[in-house]
């Protein structure tokens, strides 16, 4: 090409030279892109079959089938590119000068030049024709491609390719969404339809809550599931890639679940089932893993499970027979599976001390599982351990299904003994607690066992309890081993037994050993027949102390001429109803009820063994407490008849001023038959002043009385006395109507003090039932031997022992054995089998 003429100027060749490179790419496209489009529509089809996912779904042979007719499409369409051929410079000028409609060639002229040169005129010549093309070059444009593509497919499939591109790239991004790499990956035996996933969730047993089934359509639209701490998630996949991954994405990050080993995994190997497991101990997401992608994925909001709590309802308390009763309230998420009672001894031990017995051990009852009631009661008869009478303290522990431990505050107590009458039986107790507690104390059990026989005839009534001490003193000195000394301290307490001897020992302890066994075949979950065979016995021993105690009472006058207060009478059907009540509830399934109603037996009998011996030594100071309350009732009484009295006086005098007023305007001087005159009146209220004067020196004497029994007159007895007074005092001046507020001001302030009298009289009562130990607690006087509340406190509205009725028993009954019967049944599914059982564990 000549150098460029001097007569274009840079701006026109610059713009020449943009419309030649825009022409140059449009020759280009037209030219290239009829040979392209061939390789474009194979690649764009292999895109499309990826991401779709048909390599994933379609057989092993079908992928390679695919791949290698997109491979030969492919090497077929790269062979129309060889026929492309660039463009020329002077075919992009025509292509401009065409485009532009010049005529004459002007793009081109700039551009040639002359086949010979030396002729001066020839060169001006060709110089100013190039001056004169160049003008027509002021404006230019370009041409747009024209590649013929729309002739060679005039129905437009090459559209159809292009529409399947973008909804394939779409649909890579679903769940089911193939990619790029799928073609070259193997997948051999991939099942052509999606493979089944199974998620569940299954909390712990103890929780009583049912399985969550996360993949059914239920539960689809459900973001958050709450779940139990220590629930079981699974999942099983049957069929898929075998590929996939779970993972757990928590605030420890991620972690990733192993599958199991399962013979399905093993066996199967074109239709292959994995199976995935984990437990829940805090929140997350769990979520299915496909490569880098997640197919399904579920959150979790784990609920803790508290360790129980456990605390005291009352102070421990001590039954009329001895046995230590204890009220307490436990409390967990899912209730508590045991609960014991702790004991240590309160008083510090010498450093080398050797106990020869270990702590009580006591279980404790649980409360019903229904999450309606935490309180719960349990009495023991410890008086027959050796530590029964020492100071200990006392704690309550309760377990959950999770090993969870919860703990109480200490009570220091003593703890509950036998009491024993004769002074040489405390005797031998209180050496029997003395070696119990430490070995080392045998020398001194020695030297006190010396000096009761020091002087046997003013010691022993009874020359066997001499022999009986001396062997055990005998013992004592020859024994050399602890299991020799327990045989000593056994051997003192049975002398101990013996020495007090009571009438009804036997039967007492046969009766105790009777609701024993019953109480623990309730809580061991005992069956039918066993039930049975406890409740014979317990009304067989019932009976025998029943009448070796109304023989006793036949025996002694004084005792049968005490009759039991109104209210506490004991009926044989009262307690074989409640017997008959304990049996059905036992039998069938109820057995927490059974053991409430079972403590209630036990407290009836313990008002019985020991109301009698209470009547006869409170007898006199409660006569004298009846008298009292005997004066006050006549005294209320007596008030009331004054103040009626006062009222009715001045409403009859106040009448009769109003009908002399009448009479006095009439001019009727006469008095009406029946009036009172004032002379009357003021000598009728004289006469009220003179017995209101003798109630309050009653009062005061009242008053002076319950401070020798020890009850210190509340402040509405001193508050009835002043207004005793002052009514007095209006009354001397025969103002009636003031008179009757101030005796009505006297009689609710005496009943005040009758209310506070009776209070004090009622703890004075209860502190003398109770032995005067720390921790000691009777029963409630305002109760009858079957623990229902007396016709004087109001009626049994049910609330201590809620009893089904016999319909609820009956179907309680028919489903138990239905129960039975089906575990019965060696045909039954394992996994129905499981369920029952845990039904029957649920009781």
């Amino acid at each position: 090409m000549a150098k460029q003429p001097d007569h274009l100027s840079s701006p026109l060749m610059r713009r020449l030279g943009r419309t030649r490179l825009f022409t140059r790419t449009a020759i280009v496209v037209e030219r290239l892109w009829p040979l392209a489009l061939p390789l474009l529509i194979v690649a764009a089809l292999f895109l499309s079959l990826s991401w779709l996912g048909i390599f994933r779904i379609v057989p092993e042979w079908a992928r390679l089938g695919l791949l290698g007719l997109l491979g030969l499409a492919a090497l077929a369409s790269l062979w129309p590119l060889s026929r492309f051929r660039a463009p020329r410079a002077h075919e992009v000028d025509r292509r401009i000068e065409a485009a532009n409609a010049l005529r004459h060639a002007p793009v081109s002229v700039q551009t040639d030049r002359l086949s010979s040169s030396g002729d001066a005129f020839a060169d001006a010549l060709w110089r100013e024709h190039q001056k004169r093309m160049a003008d027509r070059l002021g404006r230019l444009s370009g041409d747009l491609p024209r590649t013929g593509v729309p002739e060679r497919d005039p129905w437009g499939l090459r559209a159809a390719v292009a529409l399947l591109l973008v909804v394939a790239f779409a649909f890579s991004y679903g769940p089911l969404g193939g990619r790029v790499t799928d073609g070259f990956s193997a997948r051999g035996g991939v099942p052509a339809i999606p493979p089944r996933i199974d998620a569940w969730v299954t909390p712990p047993t103890y929780t009583g809550r049912a399985p969550i089934f996360l993949t059914a359509d239920a539960n689809a639209a459900r973001n958050v599931f709450s779940v139990p701490e220590g629930s079981a998630v699974s999942l099983r996949i049957t069929g898929g890639s075998g590929s996939e991954t779970l993972a757990f994405l928590g605030e420890r990050g991620t972690e990733t679940i192993e599958p199991e080993a399962t013979p399905a995994t093993v066996a199967q190997a074109g239709n292959s089932s994995r199976q995935f497991a984990a437990t829940l101990e805090r929140d997350g997401v769990l979520a299915l893993m496909e490569g880098d992608e997640q197919q399904l994925g579920w959150t979790f909001q784990v609920v803790p499970d508290h360790a129980p709590v456990i605390r005291f309802a009352e102070e421990p308390g001590r039954a009329v027979n001895g046995t230590l009763d204890l009220r307490y309230e436990i409390e967990d998420d899912y209730g508590a599976v045991s609960a014991v009672a702790e004991f240590k001894q309160a008083d510090e031990a010498a450093a080398d001390a050797r106990p020869l017995y270990p702590a009580p051990d006591m279980a404790l009852t649980l409360p019903r599982r229904d999450g309606r009631s935490i309180a719960a009661r349990t009495t023991r008869d410890l008086t027959e351990h050796p530590w029964a009478g020492s100071r200990v303290r006392l704690s309550l522990k309760a377990v959950d299904a999770a090993g969870q431990e919860g703990r109480s505050e200490e009570k220091t107590i003593i703890l509950p003994e036998r009491p024993f009458s004769n002074p040489l039986a405390r005797a031998l107790v209180e050496q029997r607690r003395l070696l119990a507690l430490d070995a080392n104390a045998k020398p001194r059990v020695r030297d006190l066992m010396d000096a009761l026989m020091l002087r046997p005839e003013d010691t022993f009534d009874n020359l066997s309890h001499y022999l009986g001490l001396s062997a055990a003193r005998t013992q004592l000195v020859m024994a050399d081993s602890d299991d020799a000394l327990r045989a000593v301290a056994d051997y003192l307490w049975e002398m101990a037994l013996a020495v007090e001897d009571g009438g009804l020992t036997d039967a007492e302890r046969r009766l105790r050993q009777a609701q024993e066994a019953l109480r623990q075949a309730l809580e061991n979950g005992a069956s039918d027949e066993e039930i049975d065979r406890l409740m014979s016995e317990l009304r067989q021993a019932m009976n025998d102390f029943l009448r070796e105690f109304a023989e006793r009472a036949a025996r002694d006058p004084n005792m049968a001429r005490q009759q039991m207060p109104q209210g506490q009478e004991l009926r044989q059907s009262d307690l074989d109803r409640m017997l008959d009540q304990i049996e059905n509830l036992a039998k069938s399934g109820s057995r927490d009820q059974a053991q409430q109603l079972l403590s209630q037996l036990q407290d009836m009998m313990n008002n019985l063994q020991m109301g009698q011996n209470q009547q006869g030594q409170q007898g006199g100071q409660q006569s004298e407490m009846r008298q009292q309350m005997d004066k006050l009732g006549q005294m209320l009484r007596r008030q009331q008849e004054l103040m009626n009295e006062t009222f009715r006086l001045d409403q009859m005098q106040r009448g009769q001023q109003g009908q002399q007023g009448q009479q006095g305007e009439q001019g009727q001087g006469q008095q009406g038959q029946g009036q009172m005159s004032p002379e009357e009146f003021a000598g009728a209220m004289r006469q009220l002043q003179e017995g209101q004067g003798q109630l309050q020196s009653q009062l005061e004497e009242l008053m002076r009385g319950l401070e020798g029994m020890g009850i210190q007159p509340g402040e509405g007895f001193g508050e009835a006395g002043e207004a005793m007074g002052r009514a007095e005092q209006s009354l001397g001046q025969s103002e009636g109507e003031r008179a009757v507020g101030e005796q009505g001001q006297a009689l609710e302030a005496l009943r005040r003090g009758a209310q506070d009298m009776m209070q004090q009289m009622q703890q004075a009562q209860q502190g003398e039932q109770g032995e005067g130990q720390e921790g000691g607690r009777q029963q409630s006087s305002d109760r009858d031997p079957l623990g229902r509340p007396r016709a004087t406190t109001g009626p049994d509205f049910g609330e201590s022992v809620n009893v089904p009725d016999e319909i609820d028993t009956q179907r309680a009954r028919r489903i138990l054995e239905e129960i039975r019967r089906r575990l019965g049944n060696a045909l039954s599914p394992e996994l129905e089998r499981n369920y029952l059982e845990r039904l029957l564990e649920m009781r």
